[in-house]
């Protein structure tokens, strides 16, 4: 297959003992994949997803990245089972994708599909849950048995832990980027007016090249409207402040129906650090009057999270299965990575 293969720690090499999993994070435009041991991403790769050649093609594509990675396993370490953390509307239970717009897949049994390729067990979720879960075991939101994680994208979704187990509720919990609109932008999703057509990294640079006609190229996502809003642009910061507003709104909305103490910010948007959590933080303020704010923690994996997620998914299956495998795997720092400022506590912002 075509794509970027790198080692995920220069200092290892894919000789050693023990067992690996196979994880695949899948998205709309590429598939990371990765062979992780208990010490941490022992290789990563990056290929195409091929979703516009069809649902046939993008589901080949995944049995292809599986076949690929799992190929490259020297001799005398054991593949124990592969994790698959997918888009769309997924029923972890059943194994199912229920709808994933942006690979067409409808219906698709991906979990026996993919067991029936391979013939090892399969864990697979949702890819915000996933990230969700593996910023709970390995990341941001150690130790918090009540929390949601919310990636802010190219779309919006939640994944809530409530007394310290997920609750995906068969793939319709956390959908918090659609609905409670009538008007506004059309949605994918059939309405009108939803968050995620413009408080989305995705939805803020639409709405602003809409309303000035800058070409894509100018302003691809997010960071570019955040730029020329710091620079003075009276369009891209009114952009910028609606976003992050609703935002607070939909953490707001949480905490009032759940009274969740945490909530990790995660997806491309959080990447803005201060300039997304200060204000973020009063939006979620203005939007509550008994509760308590939460607090509002980046999310420590970056765009890693749904890939490390889908290991988590995988050493959990294998256990189900019966082997003898780790809990969990190391987590290292990609080199040179610095730690994201802008933490936001009950009290404010820590510096």
């Amino acid at each position: 297959m075509s794509g970027e293969t790198h080692h995920g720690d220069g200092a290892r090499t894919l000789a050693g003992q023990g067992p690996v999993v196979v994880a695949l994070d899948v998205g709309g435009t590429d598939i990371k994949a990765a062979l992780v041991d208990a010490d941490g991403v022992l290789l990563e790769q990056v290929t195409p997803t091929r979703a516009a050649q069809g649902p046939q093609a993008s589901f080949a594509a995944v049995l292809a990245a599986v076949a690929d990675v799992r190929g490259r396993v020297p001799a005398g370490r054991t593949v124990a089972a592969v994790g698959l953390a997918v888009p769309g509307t997924v029923d972890e239970e059943a194994g199912v994708v229920l709808s994933a717009e942006n690979l067409d897949w409808v219906d698709l049994p991906v979990r026996a599909l993919v067991e029936e390729a391979t013939g090892l067990p399969v864990g697979f979720g949702h890819d915000v849950r996933a990230g969700g879960l593996a910023e709970w075991r390995l990341g941001a939101a150690r130790g918090a048995h009540d929390h949601a994680f919310l990636a802010v994208g190219t779309g919006i979704a939640a994944a809530v832990v409530l007394r310290g187990e997920p609750y995906p509720a068969h793939g319709w919990a956390g959908e918090v980027g659609h609905g409670g609109a009538r008007d506004g932008e059309p949605c994918p999703c059939g309405g009108r007016g939803c968050a995620e057509t413009f408080a989305s990294a995705a939805g803020m640079a639409r709405t602003y090249r809409r309303l000035t006609g800058a070409p894509v190229a100018d302003v691809p996502g997010a960071r570019e409207v955040l730029a020329r809003a710091q620079a003075g642009d009276d369009v891209a910061r009114g952009v910028w402040d609606r976003g992050v507003d609703r935002l607070g709104e939909l953490v707001a909305e949480m905490t009032r129906l759940l009274a969740l103490p945490t909530v990790v910010v995660g997806g491309g948007l959080v990447r803005a650090g201060d300039a997304l959590l200060r204000p973020l933080d009063e939006a979620v303020r203005s939007y509550l009057t008994v509760h308590p704010v939460p607090r509002l923690v980046p999310a420590e994996l970056g765009s890693a999270a749904g890939m490390h997620g889908a290991a988590l998914l995988g050493w959990d299956a294998a256990r189900a299965a019966g082997l003898d495998v780790p809990h969990r795997h190391a987590v290292r720092p990609a080199p040179g990575s610095a730690p994201l400022r802008g933490l936001v506590t009950a009290d404010g912002v820590a510096p």
